[in-house]
């Protein structure tokens, strides 16, 4: 860091102070992590912006780690932020600090300083790109209601109440291939339950893995502790359509994304949510977040109108993609080269929409340097964008001529 960058974060940065927190805990600030010595108290020069804290405790007799924990937070100039470890969860505490003893630390500032390690100010500008269009109030607004991000979320089993309907048509259907009669709560008989519907057909839509599913609990995240991605529409076409309407819609999901965005306060939030879900699985270990990274990637490389109709949100796709591409973990980017897996083959077709679609030149610039950096860093092979891949393909089947009199 240079001094006129370090005298002006001396004056402008904000300071996280972290009370109580045993030596060898993880501790880290965005990108970069440290285990922490005795005399460790936190953070300071933090450039004003969105951050993201986090830490993992570390067992003393093994050295066993914890699942990571962590918060997003958006510093303002010179603000300074305490918060204290609980010793009992081997936590963050809950509690909020008083006023009176964060004025307290402020006015001891001078011997605290030299117990705070300095912003790791090297991964700044990456780390700038990786969340540029993250806002304080989208941080908010996706983390879980309780703010804490975790690797590790507790589960709940749900009341009998709670279940899903299904699950009891499951078990149901299972004791009448046992030769029992279905029945409900009030000892009715499953023609009496859903009229219309006999044994024989309910049982036939059970499939051996549902079954296996109505034996398991049902859990679900104790309350506020869950993450608050906008849900991806499970229904891709709009009401009333056509079966022409419905196969356009299922190729081109540009309805869907529309849905997603107009959840937002603006477009650009959808990207922030894209940015959001990657932080919290590379930095905070949340595989949870990454299915949902995984679907947002293979929505938005699944449209086709809204490329024309949301230049700026397909164009900040592109500059987030090729970011978090280079940060992804090597296992991860294995499994996606050697499985070809859907985010590669998602790719293929959102680059082979761009050509046919004809958009603008800058964008198309953007693409072809994409793709040309993918080529190099993970050798994968976008060669014949403009032929069909294998499996969509038309199948040509040969009819006998009975089955041509029978049609």
């Amino acid at each position: 860091m240079d001094q006129d960058t370090a005298k002006k974060l001396l004056v402008e940065g904000g300071t996280f102070v972290f009370l109580g927190v045993p030596q060898e805990t993880q501790f880290g600030i965005d990108m970069q992590c440290w285990n922490t010595e005795e005399d460790f108290r936190g953070i300071k020069m933090i450039p004003p912006g969105l951050h993201y804290i986090h830490y993992s405790a570390v067992s003393k007799g093994t050295g066993d780690v914890s699942p990571r924990s962590g918060f997003m937070h958006y510093f303002q100039k010179k603000e300074f932020l305490v918060k204290m470890w609980d010793k009992k969860t081997e936590d963050m505490s809950k509690e909020e600090i008083s006023d009176e003893s964060i004025q307290r630390l402020k006015d001891n500032l001078l011997n605290l300083d030299r117990h705070l390690a300095p912003y790791p100010y090297e991964i700044w500008q990456k780390w700038k790109l990786l969340c540029s269009q993250i806002t304080a109030e989208l941080a908010t607004k996706l983390s879980p209601e309780n703010g804490m991000i975790r690797a590790s979320v507790e589960l709940m089993s749900t009341t009998d109440q709670d279940r899903p309907r299904g699950v009891k048509s499951a078990q149901a259907s299972t004791d009448s291939q046992e030769g029992g009669t279905p029945t409900n709560e009030a000892g009715d008989t499953r023609e009496d339950c859903i009229p219309g519907q006999s044994d024989a057909k309910r049982a036939r839509k059970i499939t051996q893995e549902e079954k296996e599913d109505a034996m398991l609990p049902d859990l679900k995240p104790m309350p506020g502790t869950a993450m608050r991605f906008t849900e991806i529409p499970k229904d891709k076409y709009p009401p009333g359509s056509t079966p022409e309407e419905i196969t356009k819609h299922y190729l081109d999901q540009s309805y869907c994304l529309e849905l997603m965005i107009a959840q937002h306060e603006e477009p650009l939030h959808i990207i922030g949510e894209l940015q959001f879900a990657f932080l919290c699985f590379l930095i905070g270990h949340s595989l949870e977040a990454f299915e949902h990274w995984k679907n947002l990637v293979i929505l938005i490389c699944s449209c086709d109108d809204a490329i024309h109709k949301y230049r700026t949100v397909f164009f900040h796709f592109i500059r987030t993609l090729e970011i978090q591409i280079e940060e992804m973990p090597e296992d991860f980017l294995a499994d996606i080269v050697m499985n070809k897996n859907l985010v590669y083959k998602k790719l293929r077709e959102f680059f082979r929409t761009a050509y046919v679609s004809k958009v603008d030149g800058r964008l198309l610039t953007m693409i072809d340097r994409f793709k040309e950096n993918l080529t190099d860093k993970l050798q994968w092979d976008f060669t014949g964008l403009d032929a069909d891949e294998e499996d969509e393909r038309p199948v040509v089947v040969n009819l006998s001529q009975d089955d041509v009199l029978a049609a």
